[in-house]
C-alpha cells in the first residue's frame, strides 16, 4: 500500500520553470501541485507523512535510457538489483537497460526473462531494449513499441560483441522496426586498422591514452552518418547513443519541436566531464566507447545540449571489476560505473555556471520521457507517476569506497567533492530512498509507452 505524502517549502523545477510550493503524493501518483503554501481550504488526507523540504530543488526523477546492469550471465560485475538501488540514491528513478547482457537480449522470450528478473529485484522503474544481429529481424518486427523502449544496434563492437556489420541486415531492421532505434556508431574496420597499428608498436601494453586514437572521432563520424542516412532513407525513429564528437553534433537539428524529431542523439556524463588530458592520471578508468576525447569535442558536446540539437542526457553506465580495468589495454574491457553520480555531477556544472537546473531537468527527465514516448513520467505533472527527487545544492561530500554503492566497488569520480547530493528519492509515490536509508519492500514498475503509428 502507497504512503500519502505532503512535500512543502520546495523548490521545484519543472517544464522550464521554477518555483516554491509543494506536492501531495496519493496512491502513488502526483495528486496535487501547490504554487506558494497550500490554500487555507486544503484538507490534508489522514496518515498523510508531511515532509518539509527547506527550500531543496524537487524535480522529476531521472530517467536514464542507458545503463549496462549486467544481469543475467554478467552479475560479478553488477546486477539488477545492485545497479538500480545505486540508481536511485542518484535520483534516477527509471532505466532502459542495454541487451548485451549473457546470453544476449536478442529474441522476445530472452527479453522477458529480463523484464521478469526486474519485476523482482529493481527498486527503479525499467524497461530493455532488444538486441539486433545480422539474422534477428523477424524478432525485431514482432516487438510491441507499447511494451519495449527500443532495438540497440551495434554498428561498434563492444562489450558483449553484437557487432550488425551486413548491409542488408541494416537496410531491414531500419525499413522495418516498430521500435525506436538506439545506434552505437563506430566503423569497426576503422577502429580494426588503427588497433593493428598500435599492436604493432606496443603489444598489449598499448598506453590508455591511445584510445582516442584507434576509436577516432571520424570512426564515429562516419558510423553515425551513416545510421542518419539509413533513418532518413527509410523514415525511422533514430536514437544515437553515446556521441563523443563536436563534428557528430551537426548531424542534428534543433529547429522542431522534440516530440516531432525523427533523429535524436544523446551524450553521456563523462563525455561533458573529461576529455584527453585526464588519460595519464585516470588512465584505464575512463576507456569506454566509444572514446573520450579532446576537450573541443567535450565542449562542443556541451554547446550541443545547450543549443538543443543533443536532446538528453545520460550515463552509459557500465561496471567491470577492478582487477579487470588494471588489465593490459587490449583485454582490458571498456565502461565505467556512473549511475549513483551523474546527477550530482550535473549540479557541479550548475554551480560553475555552465548549465541552468532547468536544462538539467530537461535532458535527464522531460526529453528521455518524450523521445522515448513514456507513459506519464518525467515531468511533475497532476496525475502522473509520483517519481520525485529532492536534491540539496549545499551539502558537499567527497566520493569514497565507503560510500560507492556500486557491486563493483569503485567510480571514476573518487576523491571528487560534489556540493550536491540527493537526499529523497519517491518511486511510483514510495519513498525508496531517504538520506541514505533504502526501503527495498517496494519494487519498480515495467515502463509503459505510447505507441507510434505504423510506418
Amino acid at each position: 500500500m502507497n504512503s500519502t505524502y505532503y512535500i512543502h517549502n520546495a523548490l521545484i523545477v519543472n517544464e522550464g520553470k521554477r518555483f516554491s510550493g509543494g506536492i501531495l503524493i496519493e496512491n502513488g501518483i502526483i495528486a496535487t501541485i501547490f504554487s506558494g503554501k497550500a490554500p487555507a481550504d486544503f484538507i490534508m488526507p489522514a496518515g498523510t507523512i508531511s515532509l518539509d523540504a527547506k527550500q531543496k530543488y524537487l524535480i522529476p526523477g531521472i530517467i536514464d535510457d542507458h545503463v549496462h546492469f549486467r544481469e543475467p550471465g554478467l552479475t560479478e560485475k553488477g546486477d539488477i538489483y545492485t545497479e538500480s538501488k545505486a540508481a536511485v540514491a542518484g535520483g534516477i528513478t527509471s532505466y532502459m537497460e542495454m541487451p548485451n547482457t549473457r546470453p544476449n537480449a536478442t529474441t522476445l522470450e530472452l527479453l522477458e526473462q529480463k523484464f521478469d528478473l526486474a519485476s523482482q529485484k529493481s527498486l527503479a522503474n525499467y524497461s530493455f531494449f532488444l538486441g539486433a544481429t545480422n539474422n534477428n529481424i523477424g524478432e525485431i518486427e514482432q516487438a510491441d513499441p507499447a511494451k519495449i523502449c527500443g532495438v540497440k544496434i551495434f554498428m561498434g563492437a563492444s562489450t558483449g560483441n553484437m557487432l550488425v556489420d551486413d548491409p542488408d541486415a541494416l537496410q531491414a531492421i531500419f525499413e522495418k522496426s516498430p521500435l525506436l532505434i538506439m545506434v552505437h556508431a563506430e566503423e569497426e574496420s576503422m577502429v580494426q586498422h588503427n588497433l593493428q597499428a598500435f599492436k604493432t608498436k606496443f603489444g598489449d601494453e598499448i598506453p590508455p591514452s591511445a584510445h582516442p586514437l584507434i576509436r577516432t572521432g571520424e570512426a564515429c563520424f562516419l558510423s553515425s552518418q551513416k545510421a542518419v542516412n539509413l533513418a532518413k532513407e527509410n523514415n525511422s525513429r533514430l536514437h544515437l547513443a553515446h556521441l563523443s564528437t563536436v563534428k557528430e553534433v551537426d548531424l542534428l537539428q534543433n529547429d522542431l519541436p522534440l516530440a516531432e524529431k525523427m533523429i535524436t542523439g544523446e551524450v553521456c556524463i563523462h563525455h561533458l566531464w573529461f576529455d584527453d588530458r585526464d588519460y595519464p592520471d585516470l588512465g584505464s578508468k575512463i576507456k569506454w566507447n566509444p572514446a573520450i576525447k579532446s576537450s573541443g569535442d567535450r565542449d562542443g558536446l556541451f554547446a550541443g545540449v545547450l543549443n538543443n540539437k543533443i536532446d538528453i542526457i545520460a550515463t552509459d553506465h557500465a561496471p567491470h571489476l577492478k582487477g579487470e580495468k588494471e588489465n593490459p589495454y587490449t583485454s582490458c574491457p571498456s565502461g565505467g560505473p556512473l549511475v549513483q553520480h551523474a546527477l550530482a555531477a550535473m549540479f557541479g556544472f550548475f554551480q560553475l555556471g555552465k548549465i541552468s537546473v532547468e536544462k538539467i531537468v530537461e535532458k535527464m527527465c522531460h526529453a528521455p520521457a518524450t523521445v522515448f514516448r513514456i507513459n506519464n513520467r518525467g515531468f511533475i505533472r497532476q496525475g502522473y507517476a509520483a517519481d520525485l527527487v529532492l536534491v540539496d545544492a549545499d551539502d558537499p561530500w567527497t566520493v569514497d569506497a565507503e560510500n560507492i554503492l556500486y557491486k563493483c566497488g569503485w567510480s571514476p569520480f573518487e576523491g571528487v567533492t560534489f556540493k550536491s547530493r540527493v537526499t529523497h528519492t519517491w518511486v511510483n509515490g514510495n519513498l525508496v530512498f531517504d538520506c541514505g536509508k533504502f526501503d527495498e519492500s517496494h519494487k519498480g514498475h515495467r515502463l509503459q509507452f505510447n505507441a507510434p503509428p505504423a510506418k
